[in-house]
């Protein structure tokens, strides 16, 4: 059987089995994933590929799990969001003194950067296929120090991308690979699809629509120097129409509509690519969904809402 018609036919097999269900936004902080779940899926990407190349699934403000309504994005701890497949995540530091704490707004999200960057690499070292890319964005106000005090946590580590020349999947393996935007300065080049006020949803039809913008300018820029970004993520919070939209409350509906909307490129071969995407409260099949767009020359696993899990390759 072709390639192409394998994909097609798991695909088919995946809806059948998740029909009825919405698996694809997620608010429980409880991860359960079946004992033959892929968490390694990067394995099934070839040494050779580019990291612009690949569509990956990544988090918007992936460690704002503690505030209020207007503060959370996520649900599931870091550890759990690595093991799901989330291989991008998005950080807001505060530098103070010597210590470098994470942030959303003005929410400490309990947990330094030093933290986040141990339960990484604890990761990469189970994990020794995968990559982890990580976008910091500095809130402090000497915010050229945030990169001094990056470096310097890293120091020599060999296991941590800083290099601006855009690597293949065979040279980060078992690598944080950092991602550079404004003032921070360590890693590969950034674009980021979002334009000015794109987070602000007042109806989340035009959110959907600013998302199929966004997409189709990630597609285009795909697989050149920079690595680049598209957050889904949206709040209601300083609009009038959309007072009561919290980010909870936008992720609940864009999420299965975003599924819907990557699953429709499903019969394509090759896929597009849409580099990284971050999401707020992503469910496990949306995941898949996004990791499953890397289908041609990916072994790839489907994990349906009962628990099952589906081979299939590319």
């Amino acid at each position: 059987m072709k390639a192409s018609h394998k994909c097609l036919l798991f695909y088919h097999i995946l809806l059948f089995l998740c029909r009825g269900t919405n698996v694809f936004f997620n608010d429980n902080g409880n991860l359960v994933l079946p004992g033959s779940y892929n968490i390694p899926w990067m394995a099934g990407i070839q040494d050779f590929r580019t990291l612009s190349l690949i569509t990956i699934p990544g988090t918007h403000d992936s460690m704002a799990l503690y505030g209020g309504p207007e503060d959370k994005c996520q649900a599931l701890s870091l550890r759990d969001q690595l093991r799901v497949g989330v291989r991008f995540l998005d950080l807001k530091v505060f530098g103070l003194f010597d210590t470098l704490y994470v942030m959303h707004g003005v929410m400490y999200q309990h947990s330094t950067f030093k933290e986040v960057l141990d339960t990484v690499r604890a990761f990469l070292s189970e994990f020794q296929t995968e990559a982890v890319l990580i976008r910091v964005q500095p809130e402090s106000f000497e915010k050229k120090t945030v990169n001094e005090m990056v470096q310097s946590l890293i120091g020599n580590d060999q296991h941590v991308w800083v290099t601006s020349g855009m690597p293949n999947m065979g040279q980060v393996r078992g690598k944080i690979v950092f991602l550079q935007k404004s003032t921070f300065t360590l890693g590969i080049p950034l674009i980021d699809t979002n334009g000015k006020g794109n987070n602000k949803v007042s109806d989340t039809k035009g959110k959907d629509n600013r998302i199929i913008k966004q997409l189709n300018e990630a597609t285009e820029a795909c697989g050149g120097d920079n690595a680049v970004l598209t957050y889904t993520s949206g709040t209601g919070f300083g609009t009038f129409w959309g007072m009561f939209l919290t980010p909870k409350r936008v992720a609940e509906q864009v999420n299965p509509w975003l599924n819907q909307y990557l699953r429709q490129f499903y019969p394509n071969q090759p896929r597009p690519c849409f580099g990284i995407i971050a999401m707020d409260f992503p469910g496990i099949d949306l995941i898949q969904t996004v990791i499953n767009l890397n289908c041609e020359g990916l072994i790839f696993f489907i994990a349906s809402s009962r628990g099952e899990v589906l081979l299939g390759t590319g």
